[in-house]
């Protein structure tokens, strides 16, 4: 169960045109999936598209917002940096071979901040 979502009310999610067609394309796909900020280690740090049995949210996953039509979570305890910041989702060439659901297209997800802007 996704946790109390007001640590985020600050915290502002947008999205390049790219990544919103990109993700629009996969919502058709896969209606009710998520977006979730890996925390790092096998996927990096990138964003990954999960359909909802992809993963179990606990109470530390906050959902900081929706990009296009699609949810938006992070872990606090891994990421909690990234509450309250500026976040946009981009989309770089390329495969990571990871389990997210745009891997094979020839894509993959960013997220940017003020901060770590360049990826």
């Amino acid at each position: 169960m996704p946790g109390d979502t007001t640590l985020a009310v600050s915290t502002r999610v947008s999205a390049t045109d790219a990544a919103l067609a990109h993700l629009a394309t996969l919502h058709r796909r896969h209606p009710g999936m998520l977006l979730y900020q890996s925390g790092g280690c096998c996927d990096g740090s990138n964003p990954l598209a999960l359909n909802p049995g992809d993963l179990s949210l606990t109470v530390t996953d906050q959902c900081v917002g929706t990009v296009g039509a699609v949810p938006f979570y992070i872990d606090t305890r891994q990421c909690g940096y990234l509450l309250g910041q500026e976040l946009t989702i981009d989309l770089r060439p390329g495969n990571l071979g990871s389990y997210s659901l745009e891997d094979g297209t020839g894509w993959y997800f960013v997220t940017l901040t003020p901060t770590c802007p360049v990826v």
